[in-house]
């Protein structure tokens, strides 16, 4: 997911740079073609009138092109830290789905940490299904597994919802 934004963000970067590129390319080429040739007398207004209006549209589609760049670049930053976050509740998540795999002790600090950090993500899943256990105290917390997965659904639809954000809207 990452990539892909970082890779779209690159692109828009190179697509800007190009865009700047061919503006001064062009400008300095009518700068050139017009400083070469004298116009008929009546059409200067009209050259003056149709270079002002590319100049403008010039202008104004790098000014857009660069709030597109920066807006996509706010984006990444936010993906970036939403990214961490979940990867840090799918470790802790699955550090309580193996302490309990393995009967941990449960009066170990460890244990009781990752438990009450873990309480309130896992709260809401909770008793969704049974956790079936050993008489040695292995459980296989089978709900954790489907926390898991709605975390990773909504870790996607976050990071998707912040693509459309950040990518640029094309008008025709």
């Amino acid at each position: 997911m990452d990539d892909k934004l970082a890779a779209d963000e690159a692109r828009r970067s190179v697509q800007h740079e190009a865009v700047k590129s061919q503006v001064e390319g062009e400008v300095q080429a009518e700068i050139a073609d017009r400083a070469s040739q004298a116009p008929p007398p009546g059409e200067a207004g009209k050259i003056d009138d149709v270079a002002g209006r590319f100049r403008s549209k010039a202008v104004n589609e790098v000014v857009d092109t660069e709030r597109e760049v920066e807006r996509g670049r706010g984006a990444a930053r936010v993906s970036q830290v939403i990214d961490y976050v979940f990867y840090l509740l799918y470790a802790l998540l699955a550090m309580r789905f193996l302490l309990a795999l393995l009967a941990a002790h449960s009066n170990a600090g460890f244990v009781q940490f990752i438990v009450a950090v873990t309480n309130p993500f896992y709260a809401p899943f909770r008793g969704i299904v049974n956790s079936p256990s050993t008489n040695e105290g292995h459980t296989l917390l089978l709900p954790i597994v489907i926390a898991i997965i709605a975390y990773v659904i909504l870790h996607l639809a976050i990071n998707g919802l912040l693509r459309m954000i950040a990518h640029r809207k094309t008008a025709i």
